[in-house]
């Protein structure tokens, strides 16, 4: 397999290398002509190999010398073949391939403007835009800003409102996880570890939040449970600003995870805690707590083991009365998370089943809005802070989150591009061509952590920058400002209607006084459903007119 590789990487160049030599002999023998323009011309090739394999701004053509440069060429003459592509690439959402290169363009620090830009996709069902103002605003300074831990926590954290989503060093390349956190540090914002621990490779000096899930990797036992000694070395670190237990992750919520033994190295082994040579599985569900009031306790004592760092939780919506009970727990014991993050549904993973990714879970819009007015609805919205992830790369992504009821937002994705992903979609195989998601060794050292560090901190500036204009363009002074209002939404082609309509924000307290708000049964029955001290449902009416338990 290695001397495949090595003929995959390098064939080119050695054929490059071969004819040099040979055309090189040719014109010594003979003097001809053509053995003097085929010698120019391989060697002009070999030439370019060398350099490609000794640069390190592209990936791609570190791992891949010469015919890399194909890519970049299709590239170059994207605008003349886009529609072929995006006819014959089904497997990509049409836009995907704009929302990437306009990626690319603010990581590299280069104009992002586009010439008869504007989509078709206006005139399609379900498409989203910002009210603009007639007096708009220019905001100078786009370092927003939110201040995340309650009165329950004693180190509450200044966070970015743009910050990077989990993704755990095993299922990324050491050099990626180095230039994530290379990014953070440059930029200012948090990188969180994702479930599978903190390696020597995250500690380049960014702030971090370090993710615990079903697995406790980081911080597990000989047997695979939560050690809390473990934990409270970790936790302690001065650059882990949060702890976020993961219930659920967006792309396949109730699966679990999966590193396969081919990517388990001695060092991954090591920083996760388990052995080599065979699969790592995150088991679907958490061995500490089975209750949501075990929940709360479990919260409760990470806190305490963290020394009051804000605690909070990571889930894509399932069941919405289990997340009710999860929200009644806090109200009878008095414990409630200082964070939740939203994942939905449309998040990313590299190892997700076809099924999973595409039908289960909630999508990000609608979890974000079940959770915003869940925690309006029992009076906790202001002790607790929303983040929302999934899908969200653009400017535009984050101030309609904002807009919905989230505090501050994650990407994965975007922060992906801006390393130089490319959507192989090879995740899973050890082979990714820019050594983003691979443990191999050759593969992983085309990408620098320097210069995609810097990448990394590109493309966080110019985002916010750009969020900064729109919330401008709303008559806004911050981001945080934006509520549904702002927001149209195109049901079909010749209807509209107004975000208030479609994500309302519900009365506080309306929870906890159903006699004053009968317009929302719906919701008064699912609460009554929830109970504190178990997931499962409270007994329901029988017969042909049930009520759904869920």
């Amino acid at each position: 397999m290695r001397s495949i590789y090595f003929q995959q990487r390098y064939g080119m160049l050695a054929v490059a290398l071969i004819a040099t030599i040979f055309c090189g002999i040719g014109a010594v023998a003979t003097g001809s002509g053509w053995f003097i323009l085929f010698f120019v011309i391989s060697a002009a090739f070999f030439a370019l190999g060398i350099r490609d394999v000794r640069q390190a701004r592209h990936a791609v053509l570190r791992n891949y010398p010469i015919i890399g440069h194909i890519r970049y060429l299709m590239e170059a003459i994207r605008p003349e073949i886009r529609q072929y592509l995006l006819e014959s690439d089904r497997d990509e959402e049409p836009f995907s391939r704009e929302t990437r290169s306009l990626v690319y363009q603010r990581a590299k620090g280069v104009e992002d403007k586009k010439p008869f830009g504007t989509s078709e996709r206006v005139y399609e069902s379900g498409y989203a835009w910002v009210t603009h103002s007639v007096v708009p605003k220019h905001i100078t300074d786009s370092d927003f800003r939110v201040q995340i831990g309650g009165k329950q926590c004693l180190h509450p954290y200044n966070a970015s409102i743009y910050n990077i989503s989990a993704m755990s060093f095993g299922a990324l390349s050491a050099n990626a996880i180095k230039a994530l956190n290379t990014g953070a540090k440059l930029g200012g914002f948090a990188h969180d570890t994702g479930e599978g621990g903190i390696s020597s490779h995250h500690r380049q000096g960014g702030d971090m939040i370090f993710q615990v899930a079903s697995g406790y990797f980081g911080c597990r036992d000989s047997e695979g449970r939560f050690d809390p000694e473990k934990f409270a070395v970790q936790a302690v670190d001065p650059h882990i600003k949060m702890i976020e237990i993961k219930l659920s992750q967006g792309a396949k919520p109730g699966h679990g995870g999966m590193l396969p033994a081919s990517k388990i190295s001695a060092e991954i082994a090591e920083t996760r805690g388990i052995p080599m040579g065979v699969d790592c599985v995150s088991p679907a569900a958490h061995s500490e707590f089975s209750t949501p009031l075990g929940l709360m306790d479990f919260i409760q004592r990470l806190r305490d083991l963290s020394g009051g760092k804000p605690v909070g939780l990571k889930l894509c919506i399932g069941h919405r009365r289990e997340f009710m009970c999860m929200v009644k727990a806090m109200l009878e014991t008095g414990i409630h998370p200082d964070f939740i993050v939203v994942d939905g549904k449309e998040g990313g993973t590299g190892s997700a089943p076809l099924e999973f990714a595409n039908r289960v879970g909630m999508p990000m819009l609608e979890g974000l809005h079940f959770v915003h007015n869940t925690l309006r609805g029992a009076g906790l919205r202001g002790e607790i802070k929303i983040g929302a992830a999934g899908k969200i790369v653009t400017a535009f992504d984050i101030a309609r989150a904002l807009a919905l009821g989230a505090d501050w937002c994650n990407s994965a994705r975007g922060f992906m591009f801006a390393l130089g992903c490319i959507q192989a979609q090879a995740c899973h195989t050890n082979k990714c061509p820019v050594g983003i998601a691979t443990q191999d060794g050759l593969r992983q050292r085309a990408l620098d952590p320097d210069d995609k560090g810097i990448r990394v901190a590109r493309f966080h500036a110019n985002t916010l920058k750009a969020l900064a204009e729109i919330a401008g363009a709303a008559g806004l002074d911050r981001p945080n400002d934006f509520l549904p209002y702002h927001l149209m939404f195109r049901q079909t082609d010749s209807a509209f209607r107004d975000g208030n309509e479609v994500y309302a924000y519900l009365p506080e307290g309306f929870l906890l006084a159903k006699d004053e708000h009968p317009d929302l049964s719906e919701w008064h029955g699912r609460w009554g459903r929830a109970a504190a001290d178990s997931f499962a449902p409270k007994e329901i009416p029988q017969g042909p007119y049930r009520i759904a338990a869920q």
